[in-house]
């Protein structure tokens, strides 16, 4: 086989395209290197262009230039009391000390830029470390028509949370369109947006206004453009080749060819980590005996690849983690194919005037909470090898306000999604209970305890609202508690919830250096690991939002130049 095959030399091999890869991509070749980056879908984005393009950054600086200030030990304490025995001393300093190095060469020297994420909180504001806002920053807006032709290859922003394949970014964007029936101001916003979609999908097939992860992809992938990167698309990598001494490659398949990739600096895995590989998920997943119950909402092809290329050649993989992946409330969104979309529930949570219950009808954990947190308080109430559901309530006052997962706010149709089985309703909650089978009397008394408290804006079972994080996530013109409201305008509806990811945390061994090491925690020369294919820094723990993209793009950074510096 190997006779036949084309040899095709370069500086850097980097295997995988979102986020992670294309920042080590965009880094080694700023040093000098001739990078490859090698993605077996036909589009490039992985994960990273379906985000919400955060990154917890600490000391950034965003921030820095608008005075907000701290020492290094502000974080470095924060991270100590969040991952406990999960913290790493040398890896957690490799990443404060050159996170914020990273974004200032993004912002010098490439296309991607950032905006600042200063009044967004840590999850855990009770944690002592944690700040009011700072430590995040998201990609800036993109206009797509830069990437040219290349614009064809991004991944398109996941379906089910856009509004007909437009990407609405957090923060003042999604505000004005939940505002869109409700202020002049608003819906002229709106209008203007989905007017210059329209035009948008007449003249180039897909929308230019690239928001969250699909900017950030966007600004990395036209800063490796510039800099003579190739991103190959519908490329499958069947081995990493090594000498004696060290990995020197990858034989891959491109367009059904087989070809051999010769690396002089090294490999670099950023293919995702295991989110869709079912074995490996009935292995670390004790809700899913058979990998098939978890459902993702990472593209489907995100199999583990990464990972099985770098244990053929003696990596270790970690199975220590408190947490193996970031967990995410997700529902299954029924397409006219007989398939499902996976649709994350991050955003209606917090609002106020929505409940979770589980399957005896009963709340669970404080809905505002991170998402991370919401979905481990139900995985823990479920015994080992069973898989817990859960239903999100709210009334109609709600839903045409809120929405409720992919069932849009008004002026947006109901009908389509009653049709279709996603969304349930009932004329009072007992109608409801029984339509989603469970006991009409237990929901009703959760429904009703909840009320009581809810009129005077409180959560004594839960604590809704006590945190910065849980007040960011509700409504700020809510009062007296904005996330806290009762659910009483009939009728009523409910989405069920099944366990489901962002990511996964657990991944490849590596060192501060990104490089990755064997069963004797010695390194692999010339194998490095970024993104979701190497364990993550926090060790399994989810302390602030942007916390995979952060380090992911940190890490990259780091693996770039230690590449460079290998002889």
């Amino acid at each position: 086989m190997h006779n036949s095959a084309q040899t095709i030399n370069c500086d850097l091999l980097v295997i995988g395209s979102g986020a992670s890869g294309l920042a080590t991509a965009v880094t080694a070749a700023h040093l000098g290197m001739k990078v490859i980056v090698l993605e077996k879908e036909s589009v490039f984005g992985g994960t990273s262009a379906w985000s919400g393009g955060w990154l917890w950054v600490p000391r950034n600086p965003l921030a820095v230039e608008a005075g907000i200030v701290e020492d290094i030990s502000g974080p470095t304490e924060y991270l100590k009391n969040e991952l406990g025995a999960g913290f790493d001393e040398e890896k957690v300093r490799a990443f404060l000390e050159n996170a914020p190095a990273m974004i200032d060469f993004f912002r010098r020297k490439t296309s991607l830029q950032f905006i600042d994420g200063n009044k967004v909180p840590d999850f855990h504001g009770k944690t002592s470390g944690s700040v009011l806002g700072g430590r995040s920053v998201c990609a800036a807006p993109f206009d797509g028509r830069r990437l040219g032709k290349e614009l064809k290859r991004l991944r398109q922003p996941l379906d089910v949370i856009s509004l007909w394949g437009m990407g609405i970014a957090s923060g003042n964007d999604i505000k004005q369109f939940f505002n869109s029936t409700r202020s002049m101001s608003s819906f002229l916003y709106v209008t203007r947006r989905v007017l210059r979609h329209f035009k948008d999908l007449i003249t180039h097939g897909q929308g230019t206004q690239l928001v969250n992860g699909n900017a950030l992809v966007a600004g990395l992938a036209k800063s490796a453009f510039d800099k003579h990167v190739s991103i190959i698309t519908s490329a499958s990598v069947k081995q990493l080749n090594k000498n004696d001494v060290s990995i020197t490659g990858a034989t891959v398949e491109i367009n059904g060819i087989t070809q051999i990739i010769h690396a002089t600096k090294g490999v670099v895995l950023a293919c995702g980590g295991f989110p869709h590989d079912d074995l490996r998920k009935s292995v670390m997943f004790p809700h899913a005996p058979t990998g098939k119950e978890h459902v993702s909402a990472a593209p489907k092809t995100n199999t583990g690849d990464g990972i099985r290329l770098g244990e053929s050649v003696g990596a270790l993989f970690t199975k220590t983690l408190p947490s193996p992946a970031g967990w995410a409330p997700v529902s299954l969104v029924p397409k006219k194919n007989g398939e499902f979309a996976h649709f994350p529930h991050l955003i209606e949570r917090g609002k106020p005037g929505i409940i979770a219950v589980n399957e005896q009808g009963k709340r669970f954990a404080n809905e505002a909470n991170s998402y991370n947190d919401f979905m481990g308080d139900l995985l823990r109430t479920a015994p080992h090898g069973v898989t817990p559901y859960a239903w999100l309530i709210c009334d109609h006052r709600f839903i045409r306000r809120w929405g409720l997962g992919a069932v849009k706010p008004a002026p947006m149709p109901l009908c389509g999604h009653l049709q279709s089985g996603y969304l349930f309703k009932g004329k009072t909650i007992a109608d409801l209970a029984t339509a989603i089978g469970i006991q009409a009397q237990a929901l009703e008394e959760t429904v009703s305890t909840y009320n009581k408290f809810a009129e005077r804006g409180e959560d004594p079972e839960f604590g809704r609202g006590d945190t910065p994080y849980n007040r960011v996530a509700g409504d700020a013109d809510h009062t007296p508690n904005p996330c806290v409201a009762p659910i009483k305008d009939g009728p009523y509806y409910a989405v069920k919830i099944h366990p489901g990811s962002l990511g996964t945390f657990a991944g490849l061994e590596t060192n501060a250096k990104a490089q990755v090491l064997d069963h004797n925690k010695q390194v692999i020369p010339g194998l490095f690991a970024v993104g979701n294919d190497m364990t993550s820094v926090m060790a399994g723990h989810y302390p602030s939002g942007g916390i995979t993209l952060g380090p992911g793009m940190t890490f990259a950074y780091i693996a770039a130049h230690s590449a460079n510096n290998r002889n």
